[in-house]
């Protein structure tokens, strides 16, 4: 059931309706067969006042079905409608559809902009939605504000047979990933490889080249996920951002992201002797 980005502030609301519904990193959905589905707008039961609220977003479709997209406040403790859970959204990605997870990641990353965005940066006066484009414009001074995407990298570094993983201050114990990190202004996404190997692990790499992306709304990222040979240094962590890195091979790996994840999808690449 493919996801079609498409703004289109006046589609009319429907029961068959999908529905992106989230509170804080929580999403509300509904299990079947052990797999997390979208609830539909008839599902929403006491939700549909909420819904219904102006607060609402038209993110196109999925499927044959409308896509729409909303935010509960923080703090909201607002029960789950009858047959629906929240469910913590990094728990539940591993078990998404694709499609599902690029219309969530859509969801997440335009609500988190609008938050954000509700008055003009240049005039201090309210924005409202543009009815031509997914823009935000200040009714004072017409500034436009357009969505920002944050770019990342993310490298699996290789020397011979063994990949390079490292364990971030922020990750839970004895999880390792690849090397990771926001692209600077006016630079490059290969120069952005580069330094952020050698910042984080003290090792220089050669030929970056680029692999898979992947939308990662965690607010507002796309990772962006390259390959690189390993040509000198040792490694050296700072003990602060990184806490450690090693050099692994296949039959001995730490814990590894989970599946879902662009991180999961270059390893598991790697491991299938594809990089």
């Amino acid at each position: 059931m493919p996801f079609l980005n498409q703004h289109s502030p006046d589609t009319p609301r429907q029961p068959g309706d999908r529905c992106i519904v989230i509170r804080a990193d929580k999403l509300l959905i509904h299990w079947q067969e052990g797999t997390p589905c979208l609830p539909l707008r008839s599902e929403m039961g006491g939700l549909q006042e909420a819904l219904g609220g102006g607060g609402e977003l038209c993110l196109g479709s999925l499927g044959k079905e409308a896509c729409w997209a909303a935010s509960l406040p923080p703090g909201d403790e607002t029960e789950a409608p009858a047959g629906l859970e929240w469910c913590e959204l990094r728990a539940v990605t591993p078990l998404l559809q694709e499609d599902q997870f690029q219309a969530i990641s859509c969801a997440r990353e335009l609500l988190w902009w609008e938050r954000r965005n509700r008055f003009c940066g240049c005039c201090g006066q309210p924005t409202q939605p543009s009815r031509t484009e997914r823009a935000l414009v200040c009714q004072a001074c017409r500034t436009t504000v357009y969505p920002v995407i944050a770019p990342a990298v993310i490298v699996a570094i290789t020397r011979g047979d063994e990949l390079l993983l490292a364990h971030n201050r922020n990750f839970r114990p004895g999880l390792h990933s690849l090397i990771a990190g926001f692209v600077e202004p006016g630079e490059t996404l290969e120069q952005c490889v580069m330094r952020e190997a050698f910042e984080e692990t003290g090792v220089r790499v050669r030929s970056p080249r680029y692999l898979v992306s992947q939308p990662w709304p965690y607010p507002n990222s796309l990772m962006l996920g390259f390959h690189a040979g390993h040509e000198s240094g040792e490694i050296a962590v700072d003990g602060v951002e990184i806490e450690h890195a090693a050099w692994f091979r296949r039959d001995a790996l730490p814990e590894i992201p989970s599946k879902g994840t662009v991180a999961r999808r270059i390893i598991d690449a790697w491991l299938r002797g594809e990089l």
